[in-house]
C-alpha cells in the first residue's frame, strides 16, 4: 500500500489544458474513483500517475517519493486498461506469468505466484486456455490477475469493465470491490459511469475540463454537490435546477413529491406543477413537467416510488413540495454552492 499524491500537476496540449494544476492526495489503501464526462482529463491524470504520460508541470509522488521522472516499471504500480491487452498466442498461465518472467524470477516462484493470483479471481481452471476461448468476464479476471501478480503498491484501472454487458458488469464490480478490500492495495479507478463510481469508490473525484470540481464520499457528492456541474452530472435523473435573479435553487427528483404524502406543511416549499408526461419504470415513476407562477417556468422531474399510488396524468395541474432541508442553493454567476437564503418565491 502507498499514498499517491499529485502537486499542481498539469498536462498541456495545443488545444488547451487536459489537466489543470490538480492537487490530489489518495490515502493509503483507499479506493478512489475519477469520474467525469469524456474529455474531462480523468484518463490523462491516471496516465501521468502511471508514468505513461509526462506532465507539462507539477509532480507525482508515490509512497512519499517523487516519481515524476521515473518510468512506469520503476513505480511499482500495475495498470489494467479497457482493452485488457492480453497476448492472444499465450495461455492464461503465460499471460499472468509474463511480468514475473520479464523480471527474471525463478520458474518455481513464478508458478506459485500465478497460482496465488489465479486463486484470487477463481480462474485456476482457465490456466491452460488462450484468450480467444474466454468470455469477456473471464478475460477481465485474467487481466486483473496479471496486474495483481506483481503485488504492486498502487493499482490503476482505466474503465476495465466497459466492455462487459450490463449484468456481468454488476457482478464484476462486486468482485472487484471485494478483491480490493482483501488486498488493501491503494486503487485509482477511472470511469464515466456514475453507478460504477457510486458503488465502488470510498471517495469520488468529479472532474471536468481538467479540474476536480469536488472530492468526497459518494454520499457527499450526491447530497451536497459543490456546484451545478456536480449537481447535474451526479444522479439519474439529475438534480432539478430553478434559476432566480442571483441564486439557483436545486432539489433531487426523489424529494419533489405530491403535497398529499406529507403530513405537515410548515417545513416544505410548495410548487405549482403542470405534468407533461410520465414514465413507468417498475420500481418507480418519473413525472416530467414545468413549474408554474409565481416560479420560473423551469422543466423539472419527480421520481415517485412504487408505494406512492397518487395518479398523475399528462396536462394535469398538481401541487408538489420539497422539504426545506432538501433544497440546495448555488450562485448563479459561477454555479458554486452557496448558503444564501431562499430567493423570493421559494418560501413556504
Amino acid at each position: 500500500m502507498a499514498i499517491v499524491e499529485t502537486r499542481a500537476i498539469t498536462k498541456r496540449f495545443e488545444a488547451g489544458n487536459a489537466v489543470d494544476a490538480v492537487d490530489l492526495l489518495v490515502k493509503e489503501g483507499e479506493f478512489l474513483v475519477f469520474l467525469g464526462p469524456s474529455g474531462s482529463g480523468k484518463s490523462t491524470l491516471l496516465r501521468m500517475i502511471a508514468g505513461l504520460e509526462a506532465p507539462t508541470s507539477g509532480d507525482v509522488m508515490i509512497g512519499g517519493k517523487v516519481v515524476t521522472q521515473m518510468p512506469p516499471r520503476a513505480r511499482n504500480i500495475a495498470m489494467v486498461f479497457q482493452s485488457y491487452a492480453l497476448y492472444p498466442h499465450m495461455t492464461v498461465f503465460k499471460n499472468i506469468a509474463f511480468p514475473l518472467e520479464a523480471q527474471g524470477m525463478r520458474r518455481d516462484e513464478v508458478r506459485k505466484k500465478v497460482e496465488w493470483a489465479a486463486g484470487l479471481f477463481d480462474i485456476q481452471r482457465l490456466l491452460e486456455r488462450k484468450p480467444r476461448q474466454l468470455s469477456g468476464g473471464e478475460r477481465q479476471r485474467v487481466a486483473l490477475a496479471r496486474a495483481v501478480v506483481r503485488e504492486p503498491v498502487v493499482f490503476l484501472l482505466d474503465e476495465p469493465l466497459s466492455n462487459l454487458d450490463a449484468k456481468l458488469r454488476t457482478s464484476a464490480r462486486d468482485e472487484l470491490q471485494q478483491f480490493q478490500r482483501r488486498l488493501g492495495t491503494t486503487t485509482i479507478y477511472v470511469t464515466h459511469d456514475q453507478v460504477e463510481a457510486m458503488g465502488l469508490g470510498d471517495r469520488i473525484a468529479v472532474l471536468n475540463h481538467g479540474r476536480i470540481h469536488q472530492l468526497g464520499t459518494p454520499q457527499e457528492v450526491y447530497q451536497e454537490p459543490a456546484d451545478t456541474f456536480v449537481a447535474t452530472f451526479i444522479g439519474s435523473p439529475p438534480m432539478n435546477l430553478v434559476e432566480g435573479e442571483t441564486t439557483i435553487t436545486g432539489f433531487r427528483p426523489e424529494h419533489f413529491l405530491p403535497r398529499e404524502i406529507y403530513s405537515g406543511d410548515s417545513d416544505v416549499t410548495r410548487f405549482p406543477f403542470k405534468v407533461t408526461r410520465t414514465e413507468y419504470l417498475g420500481s418507480d415513476r418519473l413525472v416530467y413537467g414545468t413549474l408554474e407562477p409565481p416560479f420560473p417556468a423551469a422543466h423539472v422531474i419527480s421520481r415517485l416510488p412504487s408505494n406512492v399510488s397518487i395518479v398523475v396524468r399528462k396536462d394535469e395541474h398538481h401541487e408538489f413540495v420539497v422539504p426545506h432541508r432538501e433544497l440546495r442553493y448555488f450562485n448563479r454567476a459561477d454555479g458554486k454552492r452557496t448558503a444564501a437564503a431562499p430567493p423570493p418565491g421559494m418560501t413556504s
